[in-house]
């Protein structure tokens, strides 16, 4: 019974942030290049601080450094698969690339299996203490609000139908939701499996910073505002793996 009221938690929390980032995405009704080379360059910062203060510093202090690199490496390699993949699918409907559409799929793929981790952290949170878990679950639906924007606003731009964005939006977070379960079956769960797939998780995000949001941001618009919202995404990432910490 408590194992499906911690994934319960899990699937709640883990979707009410993406989603009401998802609507926020999907209000704008025409986004300028400008606009969305901000919220791209922004979810970039905001994941990159994921990366280096959440995810990476948790790997590190749970097992160590070669365990850590192998996830890093996994997951970078598992996202190059899922990118191919994206890629062959898009461009057999369509004979020009929508590249929009793929970095929001490949962005959408990223964070879920980022969630996973979220999720665990719920569940193994929750196995310990209701206090903890609860307070785990709020802070990790805050800072899914901005990761559910940087979903949905390239797919909104790329011309997708509002329902399916949403549709990618709420599986990324049902993921969470999954990720308790296991926290909590497993309850106190090897500490080389939970640093791999943080570090798995970690390994994953870093390959869509470099390999899409970056060229994407970077096509759409050269300005300093992207430089900005770079910086503005990495610190309100940091302050968020703050709150949760």
């Amino acid at each position: 019974m408590e194992v499906i009221k911690t994934t319960f938690n899990g699937l709640f929390f883990g979707s009410i942030g993406t989603l009401l980032g998802g609507f926020i995405g999907c209000s704008f009704k025409k986004i300028s290049n400008k606009i969305l080379s901000f919220i791209l360059s922004f979810a970039s910062g905001l994941m990159l601080s994921i990366i280096c203060f959440d995810l990476l510093t948790e790997a590190l202090n749970t097992a160590n450094i070669y365990s850590v690199i192998f996830g890093i490496i996994f997951g970078s390699f598992c996202m190059i698969i899922c990118d191919s993949f994206v890629n062959e699918k898009i461009s057999k409907k369509s004979k020009k690339i929508n590249t929009l559409l793929k970095t929001g799929i490949v962005v959408s793929i990223g964070l879920a299996l980022h969630n996973i981790p979220e999720g665990l952290a719920i569940g193994t949170g929750f196995e310990s203490s209701a206090r903890l878990g609860l307070s785990l679950a709020i802070a990790i639906a805050i800072h899914d609000i901005p990761e559910g924007i940087s979903m949905s606003a390239p797919l909104k731009a790329s011309g997708l139908h509002t329902t399916k964005i949403l549709l990618y939006v709420l599986l990324s977070g049902i993921a969470t939701g999954i990720g308790a379960l296991i926290g909590g079956f497993v309850g106190k769960i090897s500490p080389y499996i939970i640093s791999i797939s943080l570090a798995f998780a970690a390994g994953a995000m870093l390959y869509i910073v470099s390999g899409e949001l970056t060229p994407e941001y970077s096509k759409l618009y050269s300005g300093k505002i992207t430089a900005l919202g770079n910086i503005l995404g990495f610190i309100i990432g940091f302050i968020a793996t703050k709150i949760s910490g």
